[in-house]
């Protein structure tokens, strides 16, 4: 049965005027990632089909795999200055303009040029990998790059919470006493192990509201938002962390690894045979020219857009497990939906967007399928 002390209080309604701004706030940001998209399509392009990329790399003098490394450094840094007035107008201004960022403009490139260094880092020391194993090993190049991707992935999940989140949020264990038991009372009747409850500090730049649960094996943690202890009351705060709950018990990182290193298994190999068939009609010199090095950063981004519905509906099948986990631990359906309406008005998320929208963008269910989740649940819960 439900708990009458939760369950029966009058369910929220969304704001209107939120809503309203969060429909504009949704198309913006939308119409400015397919304008990024857009740009980085065209000038990969124009740089495989007009020639331009084996007279860039015809100026290197370097072997082959610290060339390629160059070469995507170059890229990257060209790709950033040119879209730079779209990541800011997207990174910066929208989020102030809509009243979801507080940050100020040093901090925010504080914090772009820190991820811009980290993903050069990454990007280049992937491509040396691939390029020597093209030199290498040409036949099987393909499945070592993967194999090594598949690694490092699993890598970064782990330190993501400990050492690449803490580079952008400060993040410590949750120190209110009384919520840090209730909690830990509600992962015991979970019967689930939970190694630390964290809070990040989301208040130092903005004014949303979120919650994650976060690495792998030893660093696996569930993380809230210190927004959500400030604005929320504990039992919304156990609904969120039930919903968190439900992804750990249902091994949803690992899940999600999985189905990516399937992708990234295709991704490869599609990008091997496509090598391969265009060395000829496009000039390059072999697959391991590193001018065919945009090519294949297209290929990967084609797939990658072309799985993306896929994966999307994938993820929201988990979410719509961990919010069921979440009702049937707490069975508290009205603080459930409370929880979403406060949510989705607090960082102004579109709550009902058009099918196709939803399909190739989100990776949550929206909001009023998850309160009729909630709904249904309290129905059927009532007749038993």
């Amino acid at each position: 049965m439900s708990q009458p002390n939760e369950s029966h209080k009058q369910e929220l309604a969304l704001d209107r005027v939120r809503q309203e701004k969060a429909k504009k706030y949704a198309r913006a940001r939308r119409w400015l990632a397919f304008g990024d998209l857009a740009l980085a399509g065209i000038l990969l392009l124009l740089l495989v089909v007009s020639g331009l990329s084996p007279r860039l790399t015809g100026w290197f003098t370097l072997p082959v795999v610290p060339g390629a490394s160059l070469y995507l450094v170059m890229l990257m840094l060209a790709y950033g200055v040119l879209s730079a007035p779209l990541s800011y107008y997207r990174g910066f201004v929208l989020p102030h303009r809509y009243g979801l960022s507080i940050q100020k403009l040093t901090g925010w490139l504080g914090d772009k040029a820190k991820a811009g260094i980290l993903g050069l880092a990454l990007g280049a020391g992937m491509v040396a990998v691939i390029y020597w194993f093209i030199t290498s090993f040409p036949a099987m190049w393909w499945l070592l790059s993967w194999g090594v991707v598949v690694v490092l992935s699993l890598v970064l999940t782990n330190l993501a919470p400990v050492i690449i989140v803490p580079l952008f949020f400060k993040m410590e264990l949750l120190s209110n006493t009384d919520l840090r038991l209730r909690l830990e009372q509600l992962a015991q009747r979970a019967k689930v192990r939970v190694r630390g409850i964290y809070t990040i500090e989301l208040s130092s730049k903005g004014t949303t509201a979120n919650a994650a649960l976060m690495g792998l094996g030893n660093t696996k943690r569930i993380v809230l938002g210190d927004t959500l202890l400030q604005r929320y009351s504990p039992p919304e705060i156990e609904i969120i962390m039930a919903h968190e709950l439900g992804h750990h018990l249902h091994s949803d990182i690992l899940r999600l690894l999985v189905i990516q290193s399937a992708i990234w298994l295709i991704g490869f190999y599609v990008a091997d045979l496509a090598l391969k068939a265009s060395v000829m009609p496009l000039g390059f010199n072999g697959i391991a020219d590193i001018a065919a090095l945009p090519l294949l950063m297209l290929i990967f981004s084609v797939i990658s857009l072309l799985i993306a519905p896929l994966t999307n509906t994938y993820s929201r099948h988990l979410e719509v497990a961990a919010d069921d986990y979440a009702l049937r631990l707490t069975d508290n359906p009205t603080s459930f939906i409370n929880t979403m309406t406060k949510l989705a008005d607090q960082n102004l998320s579109e709550a009902q967007p058009s099918r196709w929208v939803e399909l190739l963008i989100y990776d949550h269910p929206c909001y009023t399928k998850r309160v009729e989740h909630a709904r249904y649940y309290a129905a059927h819960s009532r007749n038993h």
